[in-house]
């Protein structure tokens, strides 16, 4: 038998076995989605150590600004060395940042710990499933991918409340050293099942022809040729100003809720609506984007942003729409980190997606840090948050126009072979 025929021969077997990196993927991403929920704890460790709010918020910008950053570094090490060596990585930073927590007795260990360590974990984890994803699922990398991104928002869903549970059974720090050790277990387990595709890889050929997404020939772009093209830049800018607005939200969410009148109780429903309709929105538009276009998806969302925006805090005394624009908010924010990152796959290729898409991703660690500024700094000055909704309103629409420019740079080989993402 040739080469050739063993590559063919291995190409084929891989087709049963992609659904493997798939779980691997919801495992890392459901570990690593508890950053989320890092809120929980930070009562309990002001209450010991007398922390101000003020204090322990910087936690989460710092997470944020190192999952950006190492986002991009571990993207250039997983296109070298593929993905275990980064997951495994990603698994003992993230898993590390819980155990060494739980010895804490100083804000600055609380910064190394929870953001730093955490943070870097992130960044190292996070970038793997998606890259792995758009190699083992080109006919449907927006349902692939948005269910992998998904299972991030579930994870602080899942191990937020129930951290809520366990810290009057086992105090903070028994928690800490609790996840830990599950979280080492699932990121271990998920470095296992998370390899790219053999060479000569396609997906099952039944599956490509029921997509109406298809799958196109595209150039593995390199980083240095992408970031001159109008066409990243453009998509740099919206990404940016578009999740601007959700994470100003996501920040606020819970005092801007009692601000407007409603109960503990209400806001804290309010942020696992939230979650539903963040999770809702990577996977369901992630599946909408193989179908009518990821550009497509990004406008139409967009522009249902900049509507909720400013009715969420006009009817934010109203429970029921209250929920409602929540969930509709977090949907759009969520969609954009899904849908983003398959984009990136269809316009750059999968050859240097680790480096190319933790380029783009960098808009949203801008974002990160833009938003809750945006909605602090606001509050704080004028005693209400309505300007902070409008200016949100108003960078989603910024971002809407801006992505009007965008082109998909191979749409012309999309319209002769048919419907395509573009």
């Amino acid at each position: 038998m040739t080469t050739e025929s063993y590559a063919n021969d291995a190409a084929a077997a891989a087709t049963h076995q992609r659904w493997l990196p798939c779980l691997g993927g919801i495992l890392m991403n459901l570990a690593l989605g508890t950053f989320y929920a890092i809120s929980l704890f930070l009562l309990p460790l002001e209450r010991e150590f007398g922390w101000t709010r003020d204090q322990t918020s910087w936690v989460t910008t710092i997470g944020i600004v190192m999952i950006a950053s190492t986002y991009i570094f571990a993207g250039m090490l997983y296109d070298k060395k593929g993905p275990r060596v980064v997951a495994v990585i990603g698994g003992i930073f993230f898993s590390g940042g819980f155990l060494l927590a739980s010895y804490i007795n100083s804000l600055t260990a609380f910064y190394l710990t929870l953001g730093l360590c955490l943070g870097i974990g992130n960044g190292f984890g996070f970038v793997i499933p998606t890259s792995v994803a758009s190699k083992w699922f080109p006919d449907k990398r927006g349902l692939i991918i948005g269910l992998m991104i998904g299972s991030y928002g579930a994870g602080s869903g899942i191990f937020g409340p129930l951290a809520s549970g366990l810290i009057d059974e086992l105090g903070w720090r028994g928690v800490f050293q609790l996840y830990a050790l599950i979280f080492f277990f699932m990121t271990m387990l998920a470095a296992y099942l998370l390899k790219n595709p053999p060479d000569g890889y396609e997906p099952p050929r039944r599956d490509v022809t029921r997509s109406r997404a298809g799958v196109r020939n595209v150039v593995d772009v390199p980083a240095s040729q992408m970031v001159r093209t109008p066409t990243f830049q453009l998509l740099w800018i919206a990404y940016c100003l578009g999740t601007t607005a959700g994470t100003m939200v996501i920040s606020q969410l819970a005092p801007f809720a009692q601000s407007a009148g409603h109960s503990a109780t209400v806001a804290a429903l309010a942020i696992t609506v939230g979650a539903i309709g963040n999770a809702s929105g990577r996977i369901f538009s992630g599946w909408m984007s193989d179908r009518a276009g990821r550009l497509n998806t990004l406008r139409v969302l967009l522009l249902v942003s900049v509507v909720a925006m400013p009715a969420l805090y006009l009817l934010r005394e109203q429970v029921i729409p209250f929920y409602i624009l929540v969930g509709t908010v977090y949907y759009c924010y969520g969609t954009q980190l899904s849908v983003y990152a398959s984009t990136s796959a269809d316009f750059y290729g999968t050859k240097n997606i680790g480096f190319n898409y933790g380029l783009l991703f960098a808009a949203w660690g801008v974002a990160g840090v833009f938003g809750p500024f945006l909605g602090g700094r606001v509050y704080v000055a004028t005693g209400e948050y309505r300007l902070a909704f409008f200016i949100g309103s108003a960078a989603a629409l910024a971002a809407l126009l801006v992505l009007a420019f965008a082109r998909d740079p191979h749409r012309n080989e999309a319209a002769a072979a048919g419907p395509g993402p573009g």
